[in-house]
């Protein structure tokens, strides 16, 4: 399985969790827009892999390992949306798809140096590593 498909999945849990108090397989499905079956089946992965905690009719909770995961893809989202909306001034929506594609293949060298240059532009105070 794809890094970029199990990321999408840990974001998905990830954002769910802070937004409702439980997460099911339908809940998953539907913000992915894709089949239960193929949840189930990447849930099982995941589990196999610690990354969350699911049994069969039960609740997906991320484990913290795949927790901290998500955590950093939020940062990554959050920061390359900012530098879309706010330096090259696309909208929202179009950044936040912008950024959902592309912090799951950008190198680790290159997110540094779009910190290091959205933390030296006094327009943009408070971005986060």
């Amino acid at each position: 399985m794809a890094k970029g498909a199990i990321e999408r999945y840990l974001e998905t849990i990830y954002e769910l969790e802070l937004s409702s108090e439980v997460v099911r397989v339908k809940d998953i499905a539907r913000a992915l827009d894709i089949t239960y079956p193929s949840v189930s089946e990447m849930l099982g992965k995941l589990a196999r892999d610690n990354l969350i905690e699911h049994g069969k009719y039960r609740h997906v909770s991320l484990t913290e390992k795949g927790a901290k995961i998500a955590r950093r893809l939020d940062k990554k989202h959050g920061t390359i949306k900012r530098f879309f909306t706010e330096i090259l001034g696309v909208n929202e929506e179009t950044a936040d798809m912008d950024a959902c594609e592309i912090e799951h293949v950008i190198s680790d060298e290159t997110l540094r140096k779009l910190v290091a240059y959205l933390e030296s532009n006094p327009h943009m105070s408070g971005i986060s590593k």
